[in-house]
């Protein structure tokens, strides 16, 4: 359904879903990031979605290096699993209020399709263990192949976080001049 509203991306003067190259974000979707709350939820969910990911890692290599621990292995990737989706659900309604889409702006196209790859493998995870499918050794390998691609999307995103801050501080610099 389309909406009567113009693109948000005219306001660049510039085709819609079209992204400057030298601008992450315009003056008006970082004023719509700065004061959306879902900013501050992304802000306390990433960094304990990192821990919980710590937890159940450590988990997780204790099973595959000891063969002990499956159910507490399990428990944390099923935790770190359900944490993935919070995030996820709540990121795409942030894109929603910061860029007028939900998931796919051009501004964080290639980390919401990775990202993709990242929910993929998770729930893959969780179909093969309501399931049944594989061994107990299998699904753990495959929470591994799942972190591993989160590692990377998180690592994508530290660098978008950090690209963004450079980008602030030209104005930040100028305002308090």
């Amino acid at each position: 359904m389309r909406s009567n509203n113009p693109p948000f991306s005219e306001t660049r003067n510039q085709p819609a879903g079209s992204q400057p190259a030298s601008s992450l974000y315009t003056p008006e979707e970082r004023r719509r990031r700065d004061s959306s709350p879902w900013t501050l939820v992304q802000g306390v969910l990433a960094p304990i979605q990192f821990l919980v990911f710590l937890i159940s890692l450590g988990l997780v290599l204790r099973y595959l290096a000891t063969g002990h621990g499956a159910g507490a292995a399990t428990a944390s990737i099923v935790v770190k699993t359900i944490t993935l989706y919070t995030i996820m659900i709540t990121g795409s309604i942030w894109e929603k209020v910061v860029f007028g889409k939900w998931l796919f702006v051009p501004a964080f196209f290639w980390e919401d399709v990775f990202s993709m790859l990242v929910l993929a493998l998770h729930t893959a995870y969780l179909v093969a263990l309501s399931g049944g499918y594989g061994t107990e050794h299998g699904r753990m390998l495959l929470a591994l192949a799942a972190y591993t691609t989160y590692l990377i999307n998180a690592g994508q995103f530290i660098l978008k976080l950090r690209a963004a801050r450079l980008q602030s501080l030209p104005t930040a610099m100028a305002l308090a001049a």
